[in-house]
Order: structure tokens, then sequence, then C-alpha cells
């Protein structure tokens, strides 16, 4: 037995190390998102308003109907829309100004390897990284704004 210490293919691969089982995951891993990435941000085009119905290949169950003006619905189809929708699905679901002014809190929301793609390829989402994440809205109780008896 060897005294030197072994590292996981994963913790190889998450350091840049050699390529085993796990670092060829993780790299097709990201592949996978780095592909379906337009070629610049200003190729969204999607709607900053109103309510946005996606695709069953987008979003397959759980709530179907996004309502922009809503922040948790909102920031619930970014997140979707960035783990699983193509090109096409971001393209046409996704608005380029609201992504950036979501990115500071959307970023923390979506997996790191999301992340890491999208801030690879987009330097102005980078930039984005030090701001402050907003603090997420507050859940209505279903009484609120009710008549008191």
């Amino acid at each position: 037995m060897s005294s030197v210490p072994q590292r996981s293919a994963f913790a190889q691969a998450r350091a840049g190390g050699p390529a085993g089982p796990g670092g060829t995951d993780l790299r097709l891993y990201r592949e996978k998102f780095r592909r379906r990435l337009p070629s610049d941000l200003l190729e969204l085009r999607g709607p900053a308003e109103g309510v946005v119905e996606p695709s069953a290949t987008v979003v397959w169950s759980g709530l179907r109907a996004f309502d922009l003006g809503n922040e948790r619905q909102r920031m619930s189809l970014y997140r979707t829309v960035l783990a699983e929708g193509m090109r096409e699905d971001l393209c046409a679901l996704l608005n380029h100004d609201l992504l950036l002014r979501l990115w500071p809190t959307l970023r923390i929301l979506v997996s790191t390897t999301v992340r890491g793609v999208w801030e690879e390829a987009f330097p102005e989402l980078r930039a984005l990284a030090d701001l402050p994440a907003a603090q997420p809205p507050a859940r209505r109780r279903p009484h609120e704004g009710a008549a008191v008896a």
C-alpha cells in the first residue's frame, strides 16, 4: 500500500486533475450545458412580463405556467430553463435584461456546473458574481390581507 493519500476521481476532476471515470463524466456534463449556450446573451429574447408556459420538454411536472410578475415564479422559471432547456428554449424563454438583473441571486440557485459554464462563456455574468444576492421574497400567509372579524 502506498502512504501517499489518493484523491477520488471526482476530487481530481474538480481540481482539474487527471481524467478518470469521474473526470470524464464531469467534463461531459459541462459540455452538455456548454453546447446549449447561445453565442451571445443578446440572443435571449424571451418575454420580460406576462405568463410563460414552457414546453413539456423543459418543465414536465409541477407548475406549468409562470407569472413573470411573481418573483418566486420568475426565479423558478429561469432556474428550470437554465438546467433543462435546449438552446432554442434558452433563447425563447429567457430575457437578456432579466437574466442580468436576476443573475446575482440566480447564480446561487443553479448548479455549480451551470453557473460555471455560463460565467465562463459570458464575462458580463461573471462581473455580476460579486454583487449581493437579493433577499428572497417573504412568503405570504393565506390569511394576510384578509379582513379580521
